[in-house]
């Protein structure tokens, strides 16, 4: 029996928030939140865990940066939204429930506003929310540790990209372990600290 606080496939839902053009030259550690939600979009790939994406005023701030959106399925609709929480967007809730997962999985920026806000209302929703920390960051390193913080307060728990697709693989006897576990040692996510 495993521990709930552990991401599964079956109940894990992948949600990348706002990583759009216009943030690359302001955000903190762009090229490491990048690589790492690259990273996590083609492992819960491989693993058929579903994905999400919301991009905020994009007529403003672009859209998802080509590196990580290169790897999205043609079939993926992304939800524009104006609003900071993703749950603000009728759109995105309703994708979120046709999932019928009770696990979120949060990549994105920024930390303490977009990642901060949604968390907190999911949490609210009564899902299970996990956040990576290295596919995450604000523009002012300031920022991060009072949104880490004040989710991990509200019942978030916090991983990286490498721990959740571990837990979400969970053995080497899987299918798509060998796959995985290259995806990971070929990964670009730079390993020092914030």
């Amino acid at each position: 029996m495993r521990n709930a606080a552990l991401l599964d496939r079956s109940r894990t839902a992948l949600v990348l928030i706002d990583l759009q053009e216009g943030y690359r030259p302001a955000l903190h550690r762009w090229d490491r939140v990048a690589a790492a939600s690259t990273v996590l979009v083609r492992g819960a790939a491989m693993l058929d865990v579903p994905l999400l994406v919301t991009e905020q005023y994009p007529r403003g701030l672009g859209h998802t940066a080509a590196e990580v959106a290169s790897h999205f399925p043609p079939q993926l609709i992304i939800t524009e939204k104006m609003s900071m929480s993703c749950c603000g967007a009728a759109a995105f809730l309703e994708r979120l429930r046709e999932t019928r997962r009770t696990q979120v999985l949060i990549a994105g920026i920024e930390t303490h506003a977009c990642v901060n806000q949604t968390v907190h209302d999911l949490i609210a929703a009564g899902y299970d929310v996990h956040v990576a920390r290295d596919a995450t960051s604000s523009r002012r390193p300031a920022d991060i540790e009072p949104a880490w913080d004040k989710m991990r307060a509200a019942g978030m728990l916090p991983t990286s990209s490498e721990q959740a697709l571990l837990e979400l693989v969970q053995t080497a006897e899987a299918a798509e372990f060998k796959t995985l576990q290259r995806l990971l040692k070929d990964s670009a996510i730079p390993r020092d600290g914030d």
